[in-house]
């Protein structure tokens, strides 16, 4: 029977397997550098003197968020329908029928008619939308060439063309 007693000493628990993986493994890396450079360029994009003083207000305040750049990096300029925006960007057709009313409701996307389909409607960038694209990619540009001065150009060179490979080879598992 163990002794309780104040008397007894207390028994440190014994050391347990090295769990420091959790934090330092690749995919949570990846995550974590994701994050800071999403958060860069919504930084840059609320200085940006270009990007429409509503939306850089929006994007100061926090208000726009990396969910909504899902639009941005996977709207195609000619447009597309909603569940194939949903699909590039790996997001639900509900989850981005938000995004969606939440950058129509903003002035950056509008829907239209589908001219191959009377019953479709099809997500479009608006004038005010193209300025944001704009922004989004002179922010990406400068949050590259912000990284590349961090972390030296070869060993952001490497880390570009693994990323390229290892994104391309989705195997769908």
């Amino acid at each position: 029977m163990a002794d309780f007693s104040p008397a007894a000493p207390l028994a440190t628990p014994a050391p347990g397997p090295d769990d420091r993986w959790r934090q330092t493994h690749l995919g949570r890396l990846m995550g974590s550098a994701l994050r800071r450079f999403d958060a860069r360029v919504l930084q840059l994009m609320a200085r940006n003197v270009e990007v429409p003083l509503a939306l850089s207000n929006l994007a100061a305040r926090d208000q726009v968020t990396a969910a909504h750049v899902h639009i941005t990096r996977h709207l195609a300029l000619q447009g597309d329908r909603l569940t194939d925006l949903a699909q590039r960007a790996g997001m639900t057709k509900q989850a981005m029928a938000n995004l969606v009313d939440q950058c129509e409701a903003w002035g950056l996307v509008t829907r239209e008619a589908d001219p191959l389909d009377a019953r479709a409607r099809r997500v479009c960038f608006t004038p005010t939308g193209l300025a944001w694209l704009q922004a989004f990619r002179d922010a990406v540009a400068q949050a590259e060439a912000e990284f590349r001065a961090e972390v030296g150009h070869d060993v952001a060179t490497v880390v570009a063309i693994g990323l390229e490979a290892y994104a391309g080879g989705e195997t769908g598992v």
